[in-house]
């Protein structure tokens, strides 16, 4: 039976996920009620876990450098108590190719090199080119969902990854290409940032050494 994490997890979870968010989002993230999720950042600001900051108007909150590793021992402890690092393990390990060929759809519909340019920008008048990327974002839309419902199996915060990409990839082919890269969107980029953020910490890796 799939583990639910407990709130005030789920909202310093979000923090690190969403990057910087209010608290509208941070709540929105895993279906939280608001007040509770505003009282809860209170308590993590509180152990200086968060931090919230305003620039240009808008305010959002963010980790601190206590909260990430109190947030990798939360998550730590949380799979421990799941017996659930095997079996996310092994789907990190299926995961990493295709997150390489994640990382090479997106970079090809940001660029489309000419022989002059090897850097030059897509400006989509290629449909062939196109097209090409949505087939191998359809492989990993594809390829994705065996991989999220096991995920989900063991961590119910998990669940969700495949029908976001899914939704935003179906965006992209109805003609709103925003939604293979955008960063304001639940895109196909921005959806698969969030998931391997969300691997990296469950596991307690980092980044540069994933």
């Amino acid at each position: 039976m799939s583990h639910d994490s407990a709130p005030d997890l789920l909202v310093l979870h979000a923090v690190r996920i969403l990057g910087y968010a209010d608290a509208p989002a941070i709540a929105a993230r895993y279906a939280l009620d608001e007040a509770l999720t505003q009282e809860l950042l209170g308590d993590a600001e509180a152990y200086g876990w968060v931090t919230r900051t305003e620039f240009a108007g808008l305010g959002g909150w963010s980790l601190t450098d206590r909260g990430r590793p109190e947030n990798e021992r939360r998550l730590a402890a949380e799979l421990d108590q799941v017996g659930g690092a095997s079996e996310v393990g092994e789907v990190y390990q299926q995961f990493l190719p295709l997150n390489t060929r994640l990382q090479r759809a997106c970079t090809h519909w940001q660029l489309r090199p000419t022989d002059t340019d090897p850097l030059a920008a897509n400006d989509h008048d290629d449909p062939a080119w196109d097209a090409a990327v949505h087939a191998e974002l359809a492989a990993i839309d594809l390829a994705l969902g065996p991989l999220a419902r096991r995920l989900g199996d063991v961590l119910t915060r998990l669940r969700g990854y495949d029908a976001r990409f899914a939704n935003a990839r179906q965006r992209a082919v109805a003609g709103d290409g925003g939604w293979v890269d955008r960063t304001d969107v639940d895109s196909c980029h921005r959806v698969w940032f969030e998931l391997h953020e969300d691997l990296i910490a469950t596991l307690g890796l980092s980044r540069t050494t994933a």
